[in-house]
C-alpha cells in the first residue's frame, strides 16, 4: 500500500539540509510514496488551514518528487524554508487568524495547537512525518511520537549538541567555514598587529568554537561550559601576542561563553522555545582586551558565514545516509526513532532521546580550563570529531 510522508526542516538552517530532503524523496519515491513538505518548519502545519482553497493552501505545501529535489544537493540551506514554531506554544498574538477563538485556551499567553497539527495530519492523509533539526525542533517530534503519531526524526545543528547523537549535519561544514575564516584573519591581525577576537555560533555548547580552534591553532578559545576572568585572560593574551613574531593573537570566542562574575549576552524576545537572540560578547571581549592591554583589536563575527553555502563532503554524505536510513526504518515499520551516529557507525535512538538530556564539551577530556584553549589529551577510542 503506498505511502504519504510529510518533511519539514526546523530551527536554524545549516548546510546538508537540502541533501537530507533529496535523499528522503528519492528513498520514498522507489518505493512508490508520495512526500509532501511543510514550508517553514512547524509554522507549515500550524498555519495550514484544511478549508483554504488550492492556492492559499500551497503557501504551506510543498509536493516533492526527484524531479523538484534533482539539484538541491548542491546548494546550502534548505528549500522548505525555516522558522522557530512550536505548536505546543503558540502566543496567542502568533495565532494563525482561523485559530483566533483558540486564544481562550491559553496558560500563561500560550495555547497548544497539537490538535490541530493532528487533525492536518489526517486531513492530508499522511502515514508519517520526517521532521529535520536541532533538540527544539525535535523535542516536538517527540511530542508528536507521544501522541501516537509516527515519526522518524534527522539531527541537525552547527553546534553539534544534539543529545543522542556523536554528529549532527552541519557540523562538518561549520567547523570547515570556521577554520578557514580564523586562518585568513591572521593576514590583517598580523599587518596592523592586533588582537583578532573571533566570535563563533554556540549557544549552550562550545563544541564548534573548541574544535575550530584547535585545528586553526588559536592562542585561547573562550566556550559556555568554563566561565572565564577577563584579568587572566588579557594577561594570556598579551603575553601570546608578545610571543608571535608577527606581533598578533588569535582569541575564539563561542557566543555562549561568559565572564565568571557576568551572564551570556542576549537580546530581543525569547523565541517560541524560550530562547533570546545570542551574540555580542565578541565585540565585549575585544573591547576590554584593548583597555586592559592597549593593544587594537579586530573583532569579527563570522554568525551566517558558518551555516551559508553548499555543504562540505561529510555534511553531504552524513545527510544523504540519515535520510535514506529514515525511510528505510519508514518501510520496515519502525517510527520514535532519531536517526544518529554512535561509536562511529548509523544507528537509531529513540526520538525522545533528544530532551533526556544536554550535550557539552567534556572539559576534562578536551579543554585546558585554567589557560582558556583546547587540550585534546587522548585521541584514542574518541569519535573522529572528539567529542
Amino acid at each position: 500500500m503506498a505511502k504519504r510522508i510529510g518533511i519539514l526542516t526546523g530551527g536554524g538552517d545549516v548546510p546538508g539540509l537540502n541533501p537530507c530532503i533529496k535523499a528522503v524523496v528519492e528513498a520514498a519515491s522507489e518505493r512508490g510514496w508520495e512526500v509532501i513538505g511543510f514550508r517553514r518548519g512547524w509554522g507549515g502545519p500550524l498555519h495550514f488551514n484544511p478549508d483554504d482553497d488550492a492556492a492559499a493552501r500551497a503557501e504551506h505545501l510543498m509536493p516533492l518528487d526527484p524531479t523538484a529535489v534533482r539539484r538541491i544537493d548542491r546548494f546550502g540551506g534548505t528549500i522548505l524554508h525555516t522558522s522557530r514554531t512550536n505548536p505546543s506554544k503558540v502566543a496567542v498574538k502568533e495565532l494563525p487568524d482561523f485559530l483566533a477563538g483558540r486564544a481562550e485556551d491559553a496558560v500563561d499567553g500560550k495555547v497548544d495547537c497539537t490538535d490541530h497539527v493532528l487533525r492536518v495530519f489526517a486531513h492530508l492523509g499522511l502515514d508519517a512525518m520526517v521532521p529535520i533539526g536541532g533538540d527544539d525542533t525535535l523535542s516536538y517530534a517527540a511530542r508528536l511520537h507521544q501522541e501516537g503519531f509516527p515519526v522518524v526524526a534527522a539531527p541537525k545543528t552547527m553546534d553539534n549538541d544534539v543529545y543522542g547523537t556523536e554528529y549532527c549535519m552541519g557540523f562538518s561544514t561549520a567547523v570547515s567555514r570556521s577554520v578557514e575564516a580564523i586562518n585568513n584573519l591572521r593576514t590583517p591581525a598580523g599587518s596592523h598587529e592586533r588582537i583578532a577576537v573571533i566570535e563563533l555560533f554556540g549557544r549552550n555548547s562550545g563544541e564548534t568554537a573548541l574544535i575550530s580552534g584547535h585545528i586553526a591553532a588559536a592562542d585561547r578559545v573562550l566556550i559556555p561550559e568554563v566561565p572565564f576572568d577577563f584579568e587572566k585572560l588579557a594577561e594570556f593574551v598579551a603575553a601570546d601576542h608578545a610571543a608571535n613574531p608577527s606581533s598578533y593573537a588569535v582569541v575564539v570566542v563561542s557566543e555562549g561563553a561568559h565572564p565568571e562574575e557576568g551572564e551570556i549576552v542576549e537580546s530581543g524576545e525569547p523565541d517560541a522555545y524560550g530562547h533570546k537572540k545570542l551574540g555580542g560578547i565578541g565585540s565585549i571581549v575585544g573591547a576590554e582586551l584593548k583597555r586592559m592591554t592597549g593593544i587594537q583589536i579586530l573583532n569579527q563575527s563570522l554568525a551566517y558565514i558558518m551555516r551559508g553555502g553548499e555543504p562540505d563532503a561529510v555534511d553531504k554524505l552524513v545527510s544523504t545516509s540519515f535520510g535514506t536510513m529514515a525511510v528505510q526504518h519508514l518501510a520496515d515499520g519502525r517510527t520514535g526513532l532519531m536517526m544518529a551516529l554512535v561509536g562511529g557507525k548509523y544507528t537509531t535512538v529513540p526520538v525522545d532521546t533528544c530532551i533526556a538530556g544536554v550535550r557539552t564539551v567534556d572539559v576534562e577530556e578536551l579543554y585546558d580550563a585554567e589557560n582558556y584553549r583546547p587540550n585534546i589529551r587522548e585521541v584514542a577510542g574518541k569519535p573522529m570529531y572528539l567529542y
